[in-house]
């Protein structure tokens, strides 16, 4: 019988890179795909997978969320799919069957596909089952709290088949470029396969902040701020750079800055 499996992440490359990953896997039978957390909770319960890998970091109802929204019992068997640091990790390895740190490799992906199978052959599930049902209630009672993310101070940017290792508190600012972004770090400028969403997990949230949905800009770098229209704001870097501030994003920018309106 086939691993009936979901795949839930709200990046559609995230998606798209665990379903080429499970192509040829011929245990595999992926059932469903959802993109918040609102439609898994609501999948899951419909189809009843014995497998969902399970993206942590989701606006509004997180990885976290969902399993406490689920009433299945048992739980499908859960992999958790995170940026977040393998230190912090470390809290997860008591409720998950196992967790894939992004990005991650084939081999890091098989790994933890086999030892899905390996517990389901062992008939082991109402042990995992219980340690799941431990984490709904957890969740629940607010009895659990999220490991904290150890922030890094340099992230790697592939430049052609060199790694090239930016430290944080260099990056100007960062724009969307289709599938890509580009990284600007004084007069250079990087681009890197990557989301918005993943790279912001990567910055401290404490000095970088998206001011639109195609830019995260370094708050240390911000000069001045002019009014523009509807609500909108020019961003001055002290490089003279120009970057529009949308009227949807300005109260997190000015909370940072501790600006008053």
């Amino acid at each position: 019988m086939k691993i009936r499996t979901i795949i839930v992440d709200d990046e559609p490359l995230g998606r798209e890179r665990l379903r080429k990953l499970l192509a040829n896997e011929s245990d595999v039978e992926i059932v469903a795909e959802c993109g918040d957390g609102r439609e898994a909770i609501a999948t899951i319960q419909r189809e009843a997978p014995q497998l969902v890998f399970l993206d942590v970091q989701m606006p509004e109802i997180d990885g976290f969320g969902v399993v406490a929204g689920l009433m299945m019992k048992p739980p499908p068997i859960f992999v958790f799919v995170t940026a977040y640091d393998k230190f912090a990790l470390r809290a997860f390895d008591a409720h998950a069957l196992d967790y894939l740190l992004k990005p991650f490799d084939k081999a890091r992906f098989q790994q933890a596909l086999e030892k899905v199978r390996v517990h389901r052959k062992a008939q082991e599930m109402d042990q995992l089952s219980a340690r799941l049902t431990t984490l709904i209630e957890e969740v629940k009672e607010g009895r659990w709290e999220k490991p904290e993310v150890k922030t890094m101070d340099r992230i790697a940017v592939k430049t052609g088949s060199k790694v090239l290792l930016l430290k944080i508190d260099d990056i100007d600012w960062v724009e969307a470029a289709d599938n890509y972004v580009n990284i600007h770090v004084g007069t250079e400028t990087h681009m890197q396969r990557e989301t918005m969403s993943s790279i912001e997990d990567k910055l401290p949230p404490t000095r970088f902040v998206r001011i639109n949905r195609s830019t995260i800009v370094n708050i240390e770098r911000v000069k001045e701020l002019q009014p523009l229209f509807h609500g909108d704001q020019v961003v001055i870097l002290r490089g003279g750079t120009k970057l529009t501030l949308s009227r949807n994003y300005r109260d997190k920018l000015n909370q940072l800055l501790g600006r008053m309106e």
